[in-house]
C-alpha cells in the first residue's frame, strides 16, 4: 500500500498501474513479521493506539530483548555442534544461539535441543528472532546501501550518459532517462518505474566512467 501511494503521489501515472514489489525501496527492511516493530511507535506517537495494544507491543518488545540477549550469551564450536547433528564450517569460530537460528539446518529446533533452558522462550520470539538474524548480514549492507546512496543523491549525471550502456536498464527505463536527461541521480529516482536497482546501477556507471576519466 506504501508503495502504491508513493508511486501515484510522486511519479504520477501514464499508463495502467503495475506495481512491482522491486519499487519497494530496501524492501528487506518491509517485511511482515516486523510490520507491529516498524508501525506501533509511529500510532504510538500519532495517539491512534489504544492502552491494551500498547501494553501488548511493550511486552513483546521486552520479551525480544531478554531472547535476544539471552540467545547471543550462549555459542557453540563447529566440533561440538556436530556432536549434536549439525555440520557447520570448521573454521573454529563459535557461533551464538542466535546466529544458529538463521542456519537452514538448525534454526530453533537444534537451538532448543542444544541448550534445553531456552525452552522458556514463546515460540513466537524465537520465529520473530529466527527471521531477524536471517536478515542481518543483508540488512547491514541495505543500511550502507541508504546511507551511500542520501550521500550520492545529489550526484550530478553527465548530460552525455549513455544509459544504453548502463547494464541492467529496461528498454523502457533507458527510452525515459534519454528523454527527460536527469541532472542529478535523485532526480533520476524519482522518474516513474525506477527502480532502487537501477539507480544503482545508473551511480556505478557514473562513478565507473569517473575513474577512467582520472
Amino acid at each position: 500500500i506504501g508503495v502504491m501511494i508513493d508511486d501515484l503521489v510522486t511519479r504520477g501515472v501514464t499508463e495502467p498501474y503495475r506495481m512491482f514489489t522491486s519499487r519497494a525501496e530496501y524492501r528487506l527492511t518491509l517485511r511482515a513479521d516486523n510490520a507491529d516493530q516498524r508501525l506501533t511507535p509511529m500510532g504510538l506517537d500519532l495517539g491512534c493506539i489504544g492502552p491494551v495494544r500498547r501494553d501488548a507491543f511493550a511486552g513483546k518488545l521486552e520479551a525480544l530483548e531478554q531472547a535476544r540477549a539471552r540467545l547471543t550469551e550462549r555459542s557453540i564450536t563447529p566440533s561440538a555442534a556436530e556432536r549434536h547433528g549439525l555440520s557447520l564450517n570448521r573454521d573454529g569460530a563459535r557461533r551464538s544461539a542466535l546466529e544458529l537460528l538463521s542456519y537452514p539446518q538448525a534454526g530453533p529446533e537444534a537451538v532448543l535441543r542444544i541448550w534445553p533452558e531456552l525452552a522458556g522462550i514463546r515460540p513466537a520470539i524465537l520465529e520473530q528472532l529466527a527471521a531477524d538474524s536471517l536478515y542481518a548480514g543483508y540488512l547491514e549492507r541495505q543500511e550502507a546501501d541508504i546511507a551511500a546512496f542520501r550521500k550520492d543523491e545529489s550526484l550530478s549525471l553527465p548530460p552525455d550518459l549513455d544509459y544504453r550502456a548502463v547494464a541492467g536498464l529496461s528498454a523502457e527505463l533507458v527510452q525515459k532517462l534519454e528523454r527527460i536527461r536527469p541532472a542529478t541521480l535523485g532526480q533520476a529516482s524519482r522518474i516513474e518505474g525506477m527502480t532502487p536497482a537501477a539507480v544503482t546501477a545508473i551511480l556505478l556507471n557514473v562513478r565507473i566512467r569517473a575513474r577512467q576519466s582520472a
